[in-house]
This record gives C-alpha cells, sequence and structure tokens, in this order.
C-alpha cells in the first residue's frame, strides 16, 4: 500500500527517511544484536543515543550551556502540574489563555498556587492572539505561562508577550523545531514529541538551571521534581528509549535539512500555497485573524457543516488522512508539520479546487 497524506494534527506524520532508517536498525542496532527496544538505557549504545540526541538538539537551537534539556514523560499534560510544582515559589503565576491547552494548563496551575489569566483570546473562539505588550503582570509572579502554538485554533505568537522581566513558560508542542528559537527568551519551553519530532510517549523540557531547584512545593512526588532529572541525565528512571531514539534521528534529519533556517522558509512556503487558495477560495475560508496565522496548523471551513463533512470524506477516498477539524473549532484542519511535504500541501489545494469547481 502506499503512503497517505497524513495531515494529522498528532501523532502526526514522521520523516520517511527516518522510517526507513528505523526499519533497517529495528533488529540489530549498529552491530549490538538487539533492537533499540530491548536494549538496557543503562547501556553504552543506548547512552550513545540519548546522550546525541541531546547534542543534536542543543546545536540546532543553539542552546546555551546554562541551559538543561530533560527528556520526561507524561506528555505535555503532566507539565501543567509540574511547572507551578517546581516555579511556583512566590504561590502565585500569569497565564495567556490562547486556547484549549493554555486552558487546560491555567486551570491545573490553580491547584497549586494563585493562576492569574492576564490575558485571553476566548471571546472570539481562540482565533487570534491578544496583544501582550503591555499587561498586567502580577509583581509576585514566578512566571508568564503561554502556549505558542495553537493546535487546535491554528494561531501563533509572531511576538513574544512582555514579561516585564518574569521568566517565561512555554508549549511549544505544536511549533517546535518548526523555526530558529531565542532560547535565552524562555526560563523554561517544553513540547511533547508527537507533533513535530517524534512518536508519542516523550516531552522535552529546556531549562534554565537557575530554575532548578531542590525548593518545590510540599508534597511533590519525586519523579516530578525536575532536579531528580536533570541531576540523574534523564535516567533516574527508564525513559521512553525507543521514542528518544527517534527523537534523535530526527533532529539528525533537521541537520541534512539544512538546520532551523530551512525549516522555516520550507514551512512558509507550504504555509502560503494553502492560504493563499483559501484568501482567494469561494468556498473555504479559514478562522484565523491573518497576522496571527500558525505556520503548522491550518483550520478552515466552507461554513456549511454537512458540506464540511462531504469533503472530508471524498478527502479521505482520495488518500488525504485526519483532515477533521477538531470539535471546537469545526469544519477542517490541516497541519503541516516539517515532515509534510509541499507536494502534500500542493495536491490537497488542488484536490480542494476540484472539489470547490464541482459544488458550484
Amino acid at each position: 500500500m502506499s503512503r497517505v497524506y497524513n495531515f494529522s494534527a498528532g501523532p502526526a506524520v514522521l520523516p520517511e527517511e527516518v522510517l526507513r532508517e528505523a526499519a533497517e536498525e529495528m533488529l540489530d542496532y549498529k552491530g549490538t544484536g538487539m533492537s533499540v527496544m530491548e536494549m538496557s538505557h543503562r547501556s553504552k549504545a543506548y547512552e550513545g543515543i540519548i546522550q546525541g540526541a541531546e547534542a543534536d538538539l542543543r546545536e540546532l537551537m543553539g542552546i546555551p550551556e546554562n541551559y538543561r534539556v530533560l527528556f520526561l514523560q507524561g506528555g505535555a499534560s503532566q507539565q501543567f502540574a509540574m511547572i507551578p510544582m517546581n516555579l511556583m515559589k512566590n504561590g502565585t503565576a500569569d497565564y495567556i489563555v490562547t486556547g484549549q491547552w493554555a486552558k487546560k494548563a491555567w486551570q491545573e496551575a490553580g491547584i497549586y498556587g494563585k493562576a492569574n489569566k492576564i490575558a485571553s483570546s476566548e471571546d472570539e473562539n481562540f482565533s487570534y492572539i491578544p496583544d501582550c505588550s503591555d499587561l498586567p503582570v502580577s509583581p509576585d509572579a514566578d512566571y508568564v505561562y503561554i502556549c505558542e502554538n495553537n493546535t487546535i485554533y491554528g494561531t501563533k505568537f509572531k511576538a513574544l508577550p512582555n514579561t516585564k522581566g518574569k521568566p517565561l513558560v512555554a508549549d511549544v508542542s505544536s511549533c517546535f523545531l518548526s523555526e530558529p528559537v531565542d532560547v535565552t527568551k524562555y526560563g523554561l519551553i517544553y513540547g511533547g514529541v508527537q507533533k513535530n519530532i517524534g512518536p508519542a510517549g516523550v516531552v522535552i523540557v529546556i531549562i534554565r538551571e537557575d530554575l532548578i531547584t531542590e525548593d518545590v512545593l510540599p508534597g511533590t512526588p519525586t519523579m516530578l521534581r525536575y532536579k531528580i532529572h536533570a541531576d540523574n541525565a534523564s535516567l533516574y528512571n527508564t525513559p521512553p528509549a525507543y521514542g528518544i531514539y527517534i527523537c534523535g534521528k530526527v533532529f539528525q534529519w533537521l541537520k541534512r535539512q539544512g538546520g532551523l533556517e530551512a525549516m522555516k522558509e520550507y514551512n512558509e512556503r507550504k504555509a502560503k500555497i494553502l492560504y493563499d487558495f483559501l484568501d482567494e477560495s469561494r468556498l473555504f475560508r479559514g478562522t484565523v485573524r491573518k497576522e496571527d496565522r500558525s505556520l503548522m496548523n491550518v483550520p478552515f471551513v466552507t461554513g456549511d457543516g454537512d458540506l464540511d463533512a462531504r469533503f472530508v470524506k471524498a478527502a479521505k477516498e482520495a488518500g488525504f488522512e485526519n483532515l477533521k477539524g477538531h470539535r471546537s473549532v469545526g469544519g477542517m484542519r490541516a497541519s503541516i508539520y516539517n515532515a509534510m511535504p509541499v507536494e502534500g500541501v500542493e495536491k490537497l489545494v488542488e484536490f480542494m479546487k476540484k472539489f470547490e469547481n464541482e459544488e458550484k
């Protein structure tokens, strides 16, 4: 069977080159006579895999020495609790709520301290990013939190908020490694890898060293302390070993593509093809304010629920998978992550044009 064009929001498309490499090494990783799936995480071979993955990620993102890279489990959702447990020293944090995941993080933080919602775009179903140039940042806030790219709603922060000196914490799950990033602007960046980097089961946390302390909220479990994982180089317990191995392969693939500058250009080119069509289409329209559009997730609608469903069904039959939109937006959503080829977007637009002509 030939491969489909997979527009899933996550778990999502991976580079075919990476999948083929992993397939070749499935039964015997580099002469060890075993699969990475079977390997002890304490072995020399696995040590090489996890250390290599970290070194490549540091190189790709230009991560400074005073930041630690942690490969953890529990997905991005576990970070909703882990962040306040470790960082809420004054018991206060400020949240900018631009979608469902930021909202869930804000609600979770409220269990552990005072979580202030200092800006939101919920009034227009999260279809834009609020102006964050002069927010009422709390004087005693331990950090300011954002979800940088909103998978469901297709919005992206183009300018980071003015946190007035407070550490910025950002969930970058769905825009991870899609463009260059200045790590020094953040106190902590994290993301689940199943959208743009690897298989589900790994979350990567990049955290400034001064934020890793023994001083955590009373009752914080050992497994939810950043210091434990940092002190043990992400090997305190058995990590999601195979997932990290695939992430490492994706990091190498990204380096072969020319790094994050090259990926940004590539992603802009892909997104332009789809957005340009949506802007001129008489049947389909995008749902996001133009200046806040994501390069990774593109929601669109016809305005007619039955027609949307017909389109999704016809698209699936034509080999375009996972285009159904999230229930909170409806319609369709094309997630066009790093590994989605330009050709996939071009063919989707071709199909949309054909569908539009037939509906006229």
